[in-house]
C-alpha cells in the first residue's frame, strides 16, 4: 500500500495485517505518510537487507506492529533486531521457496522470528504475482506458523482450501499483486470479493 485515500479505502475491509514497502527500489516504494487506521490492522514495514537503525525509525514514525524481513538477513541479525524492538511487534521472516528449497535452513530462525513467511523465488524480492508448487510445503518441518504467499488471486482459492486441510500451520494468506490497478494501489472491490469467498474456505 501507498496511497493514503486507497489505503483507508482497503482499511475499511478490515485485514489483519497492511504493509507498507519501505525498500526504494520496489515499485510498491511508501514514502509518504500513512493514515490513521482501526487498531486491530497491524501496520506491517516490509524491508530488504536494510540496516536495524532503518528499520527502528520506520517503526517508530509510522508506529509499525509488525516487520517483514524480505532479504538476506541473517539469525543473528534477526535476534538482535528482536532485543532492540519493543516486544509487542512481530517479526515475519520470508523464505522464497522453489522445487529446490531446503526447509531445514529455517529452523535456526524459529526462536528469532514470530511467522514466517513462504514466497515465489524470482529475480526480484517479493512481488513476482506468481505461485509456487504449494505441494513442497509437505517438507515443512516446522510447528512455527507461517503466511502462504505468492502470487494468490481469486482463482487460488480452490487450491487455498484444499492445503487448508492439512496438518500445516498455516496462520494466513498473503494477497498483493493479483489486486493491483497499479503497484501499490489495490481494487477495493476485487480484495472485497476475495474476503467473502476466503471466509467461505474459512482457513
Amino acid at each position: 500500500m501507498k496511497y493514503p485515500e486507497n489505503i483507508l479505502e482497503v482499511g475499511s475491509l478490515l485485514p489483519d495485517y497492511m504493509g507498507f514497502i519501505f525498500w526504494d527500489k520496489s515499485a510498491r516504494y511508501c514514502d509518504g505518510n500513512i493514515p490513521e487506521l482501526i487498531k486491530t490492522i497491524k501496520k506491517t514495514g516490509v524491508f530488504v537487507n536494510q540496516s536495524q537503525e532503518e528499520i527502528l525509525e520506520k517503526v517508530e514514525k509510522h508506529n509499525l506492529q509488525a516487520i517483514q524481513l524480505h532479504g538476506n538477513e541473517s539469525v543473528e541479525f534477526c535476534s538482535d533486531l528482536k532485543e532492540r524492538l519493543p516486544k509487542k511487534i512481530e517479526i515475519i521472516k520470508v523464505f522464497s521457496a522453489d522445487e529446490n528449497f531446503d526447509f531445514e535452513i529455517i529452523t535456526p530462525f524459529e526462536n528469532v522470528c514470530d511467522y514466517f513467511l513462504f514466497d515465489t523465488k524470482g529475480k526480484l524480492p517479493g512481488g513476482n504475482g506468481t505461485t509456487f508448487d504449494w505441494t513442497i510445503l509437505k517438507k515443512y518441518n516446522s510447528h512455527k506458523p507461517f503466511f502462504l504467499s505468492g502470487g494468490i488471486g481469486m482463482n487460488e482459492l480452490k487450491a487455498i482450501e484444499e492445503i487448508s486441510k492439512s496438518n500445516l500451520p498455516i496462520y494466513a494468506v498473503d494477497i498483493n499483486s493479483k489486486f493491483e490497478i497499479e503497484p501499490g494501489l489495490k481494487n477495493k472491490n476485487l480484495l472485497s470479493n476475495f474476503k467473502r469467498k476466503f471466509e467461505i474456505v474459512n482457513i
